[in-house]
């Protein structure tokens, strides 16, 4: 069983930062993209950064140039650091992974998201 536990999320000041980690557990093969998802509150779940295997990136229009996504693969984790933080980036957030494991065919799985709260 594969399990991805996200950390760093907490109530931050609008222009301020965090640091949110997901590491990846269990009987793990190789792991492919590495994804941070967020759901504000009464909207879809949204992509907001993916990192590949050789280290591409892409984010959301609504975070370029904010937020930077990292992955350190002996560790089985990725980051995101988010700067400038502002109120409409409140919401839980996901980290998902493609992921093959032993005895698993190749899924991708979900952390169990952490809140980030932006607000005065």
């Amino acid at each position: 069983q594969v399990q991805l536990v996200e950390s760093g999320g907490g109530l931050v000041q609008p222009g301020g930062s965090l640091r949110l980690s997901c590491t990846a557990s269990g009987y793990i093969i190789n792991i492919y993209d590495m994804d941070w998802y967020r759901q504000a509150a009464g909207k879809q779940r949204e992509l907001v950064a993916r990192i590949t295997t050789s280290g591409s990136t892409t984010y959301a229009d609504s975070v370029k140039g904010r937020f930077t996504i990292s992955r350190d693969n002996a560790k089985n984790t990725v980051y995101v650091q988010m700067n400038s933080l502002k109120p409409e980036d409140t919401a839980v957030y996901y980290c998902n992974a493609d992921v093959r494991a032993v005895g698993r065919p190749r899924s991708s799985y979900w952390g169990q998201g952490t809140q980030v709260t932006v607000s005065s």
